[in-house]
């Protein structure tokens, strides 16, 4: 298979995920690059930015960059403006037999939603008036609003090339670094601001992007170091880090995501979710942060399952099987 990979040319998670999957799966000299992106083959930002770097593929994306043999599949892997002002310049050359795949990778509900928030959306509107895509794969896909037959979900996930050198010590209890992108994360900062070793660890509200202290693989060598680690919605549902601490081998509390996640953590068995008001989170921290052995024992299964479920290269190999499916009948 040769896919035509229409991209953001800067980082996009749900993008770079793919396309290091799809590398993995069907190699690089089957993926051209529209237009070709350097952040896929030079390592020169940190983690996560870097989520879609894939090491040793340079030469191989040039030679099929310049070869431009004919591609079964175009897939639009980002929902931002100049990705989609880039495919509708060259829709009318992409032939009526291949296979028309987006990749909504936005943080709203609606398929498309993104391109009302940030521009393009009169684009995407002709685009689709001239030929609609036949699979669209989209991230916050919700579980009580119907979509489309051909509008699959599809989640983030990890990359466990990405796995730092982990020392296997706790240095916190309970943590939860992250900018206040939703009104939940505020109310749990401040259920828990001064409640178990929060302050001194940086789990404080106000916080900004920019001015992280932890970053790249340091970040991640930090999150594993804690005992219980804290998601909740930020813009959308799906978060880095309800991926990150599972993979890590760490121990998550988290509200349950309201989007559909094939193969999901188990309650009880890989993660612990709390009560959608957070009655129960304080308590929930109390009592894990006692149990060890039962801590240890799910944080354990969640790495399991995010092995065999949850990497780029399983949400590779779905949207391939989904592009081999309708294949058959084009």
């Amino acid at each position: 298979m040769k896919i035509l990979y229409v991209n953001k040319s800067k980082f996009d998670y749900m993008q770079d995920f793919i396309y290091s999957g799809l590398v993995k799966v069907i190699g690089a000299e089957n993926i051209i690059e529209s237009p070709w992106n350097l952040n896929f083959h030079w390592n020169y930002r940190v983690y996560p930015k870097n989520i879609g770097e894939c090491k040793g593929t340079l030469f191989k994306s040039v030679l099929s960059k310049l070869s431009q043999k004919p591609f079964d599949v175009v897939i639009v892997s980002s929902c931002y403006p100049d990705t989609i002002r880039h495919y509708f310049e060259i829709l009318p050359s992409i032939p009526s037999d291949v296979v028309t795949v987006f990749i909504d990778g936005g943080d709203r509900p609606e398929v498309g939603g993104d391109f009302d928030r940030l521009g393009g959306m009169d684009v995407y509107e002709n685009v689709l008036s001239q030929r609609p895509f036949d699979l669209i794969f989209k991230r916050e896909y919700l579980l009580d609003k119907k979509y489309d037959e051909n509008v699959y979900p599809l989640t983030m996930c990890f990359d466990f090339r990405n796995i730092p050198p982990l020392k296997g010590t706790f240095k916190y209890d309970v943590a939860f670094w992250a900018v206040e992108s939703h009104e939940i994360r505020t109310k749990v900062l401040d259920l828990i601001q001064n409640k178990f070793d929060c302050e001194n660890n940086g789990t404080i509200k106000s916080q900004v992007m920019k001015k992280y202290k932890r970053k790249g693989m340091f970040y991640l060598q930090e999150l594993s170091a804690c005992k219980i680690g804290l998601n909740f919605r930020g813009a959308g549902w799906d978060t880095l880090r309800y991926w990150e601490i599972p993979a890590l081998g760490g121990f998550m509390i988290s509200q349950r995501p309201q989007i559909k996640i094939d193969n999901d953590y188990v309650d009880g068995e890989d993660i612990v979710y709390c009560k959608d008001d957070l009655s129960n989170l304080v308590e929930l921290c109390d009592y894990y942060l006692s149990h060890d052995s039962e801590r240890e024992k799910i944080a354990a299964k969640a790495k399991e399952r995010t092995m065999k479920y949850h990497t780029n290269i399983n949400r590779a190999d779905y949207i391939l099987e989904k592009i081999n499916e309708l294949a058959t009948f084009i």
